[in-house]
């Protein structure tokens, strides 16, 4: 197990991504704990893992709000001892232009995608230094390397992301943290579908998009989950600052 006797701290952990790395590290081995704002879906990812005879927690909470990932930390230390990995994962996206972005659309992604990655960071970082290392992971975005149509606040956020990512990795690694960053391109998840939705689109019309990239289709969350569990590992260890596309090609294109 490649993550055998490590803690996982997952953000949107829910759902999508999140509940599809949740799964996997604790397959491979890990305690992980999770947080989101759905207390349903939750309890769901906990009682699916530990039916699979896995240790998991639930921790609803705001990666907005300080006093919230503050709280997401310390309930995780208290339960586990150490936090051995951080993936912050919890985003949003909401497609537009500048010219019709309005200022709390602008905030809230913002604040989700790039606060939430720097409140979290920031928190677990002293306990990590402690034990004497660990690993971050940033869930960025293709379009926060190469940039995407109507997706501004989306691509400033994960663009923010990309370089906060390798920013750490220089301040870090002499105190054994490693941090890197997924950028993912079009996933099968809730927020894809809400976009479908958003823009009048059939879902079979939406994954049609996909078709001319060089995969011709859209990913699975799994893979997405597997990615990060290649940097969540020491398959990794002398990987830090990167930006892992995985995203079937479509920076490429």
């Amino acid at each position: 197990m490649r993550l055998a006797k490590k803690v996982a701290l997952i953000t949107g952990g829910t759902s999508g991504i999140g509940r599809a790395a949740a799964l996997l590290f604790a397959q491979e081995g890990a305690r992980v704990s999770i947080t989101g704002r759905d207390e349903d879906r939750g309890r769901e990812v906990v009682e699916k893992i530990d039916q699979a005879g896995g240790e998991a927690r639930f921790t609803a909470g705001d990666v907005r709000v300080a006093a919230d990932c503050e709280r997401v930390i310390e309930t995780t230390l208290a339960a586990y001892g150490r936090i051995d990995v951080l993936f912050n994962n919890a985003g949003v996206y909401f497609p537009n232009t500048i010219l019709g972005c309005s200022e709390t659309e602008w905030d809230r992604t913002i604040d989700v995608n790039l606060k939430g990655t720097f409140l979290m960071s920031r928190l677990v970082l002293p306990s990590m230094i402690e034990q004497g290392g660990g690993v971050i992971i940033n869930n960025g975005s293709g379009w926060g390397v190469v940039g995407g149509a109507k997706a501004v606040s989306y691509c400033a956020a994960k663009g923010g992301v990309v370089l906060m990512t390798k920013a750490m990795a220089i301040d870090h690694g002499g105190e054994g943290i490693r941090v890197n960053c997924i950028c993912p391109g079009d996933v099968e998840t809730p927020m894809l579908a809400e976009d479908a939705r958003q823009q009048g689109m059939t879902w079979e019309d939406y994954l049609e998009l996909a078709s001319d990239r060089p995969l011709g289709r859209i990913g699975r969350p799994e893979e997405i989950a597997k990615a990060a569990l290649f940097l969540a590992s020491e398959d990794s260890s002398f990987v830090t600052g990167a930006v892992l596309l995985v995203d079937g090609g479509g920076a490429a294109d």
